[in-house]
């Protein structure tokens, strides 16, 4: 009896992972604000109103992000800069490589749905990110 209730505990710990499929990754195309950041040492910040955000555009494992600033009229303002990047996979994981003129880092994919994405930075750093909804003031 031992061993059931045991297996049934391991089968509900393999179930609670929020594991991200290839198939979810064209999630991450839209507007992103980010949400909190999770430091190695257990602090977190909040944000709890962001002057600009991010765009992401992805396809085929390639994409770019670019920073916006949503206006009250549901638009956005923007430059032509942006990050461009890769995904690749190993071992389950998905990993967003980016290369600019001036630099290269990579950041893992912990959890993606519809509404929300995490990454972990090279620093062990957790970005917490949920879907921007605009605010229309007519």
């Amino acid at each position: 009896m031992r061993y059931v209730y045991f297996f049934i505990a391991l089968i509900g710990l393999i179930g609670c992972q929020n594991k991200v499929n290839q198939l979810d990754l064209p999630y991450l195309n839209g507007y992103w604000e980010i949400e909190k950041v999770s430091f190695p040492d257990g602090t977190e910040k909040e944000y709890t109103v962001n002057t600009s955000i991010d765009y992401i555009e992805i396809n085929d494992l390639k994409g770019y992000r670019k920073k916006v600033q949503p206006k009250f009229n549901g638009t956005y303002d923007t430059s032509n800069d942006a990050e461009r990047f890769t995904i690749y996979e190993k071992d389950g994981v998905f990993t967003i490589n980016y290369a600019t003129d001036l630099s290269k880092w990579h950041e893992k994919i912990v959890n993606l749905s519809e509404n929300s994405f995490t990454v972990l930075s090279e620093e062990n750093i957790k970005y917490h990110y949920k879907r921007f909804e605009p605010i229309n003031i007519e």
